[in-house]
């Protein structure tokens, strides 16, 4: 029997967060108050005031709160119109990428890397992003019928545990030579776990790219 060869393994896989890593903010609240009139948020939002109350309080996490806040302000809502902002949301969050991350991105696409975005924000916006940037993308999937938004999920929250599921459900981590991730929660740190080359914002360094 021989030995399966290494040779093949030239790429590295590099996986990044965008909220509060490649997008230094909160991407998903903003599109809220980019899509939606203030009236219609306060409408919603009232409707779900003791979720939010207890989210700031840090009684009820994220990852339970984003699908909530997403139903209450986009059920019924026309997919058109808001595929329409999101477009124009996408390129307004472009220029405002984090420019070392973005630096950091780059340098894998010289080396001719794969990348990954990973996000528990919705495809609605980050999907033309990573169109833009030429990179692919495992985020939260958001569902249509009829032409409108239903406000529901068609994916799992991708965050926590889901970020490294959805991650090893589609790559095969053994093919590449090298894993490097990027983050900036615990909400990342599953994913990071994945990494040879793990990155926290706020914590360390810049990786180098072997």
């Amino acid at each position: 029997m021989h030995a399966k060869s290494e040779t093949h393994k030239t790429l590295n896989l590099a996986l990044f967060d965008f909220d509060g890593t490649l997008y230094p903010r909160d991407s998903f609240t903003g599109f809220i108050f980019f899509a939606l009139s203030k009236r219609h948020i306060v409408k919603r939002g009232l409707k779900i005031l003791p979720w939010i109350q207890a989210y700031y309080l840090r009684l009820y996490p994220a990852h339970a709160m984003r699908p909530r806040l997403f139903q209450s302000m986009f059920k019924d809502i026309s997919a058109d119109v808001v595929e329409q902002l999101a477009q124009e949301y996408a390129l307004k969050l472009i220029k405002r990428l984090d420019q070392d991350l973005l630096q950091q991105l780059q340098q894998h696409q010289q080396r001719g890397d794969h990348i990954v975005l990973v996000s528990a924000s919705v495809d609605i916006y980050l999907a033309p992003i990573c169109e833009f940037l030429n990179i692919e993308l495992i985020c939260t999937q958001t569902e249509i019928k009829d032409g409108l938004l239903t406000g529901r999920y068609r994916s799992e929250d991708c965050s926590r545990e889901q970020k490294k599921l959805r991650i090893l459900q589609q790559y095969n981590l053994a093919d590449y030579q090298a894993i490097y991730a990027y983050g900036n929660s615990e909400e990342d740190l599953d994913m990071l776990s994945l990494a040879d080359y793990p990155y926290m914002v706020g914590r360390d360094t810049t990786v180098t790219v072997q």
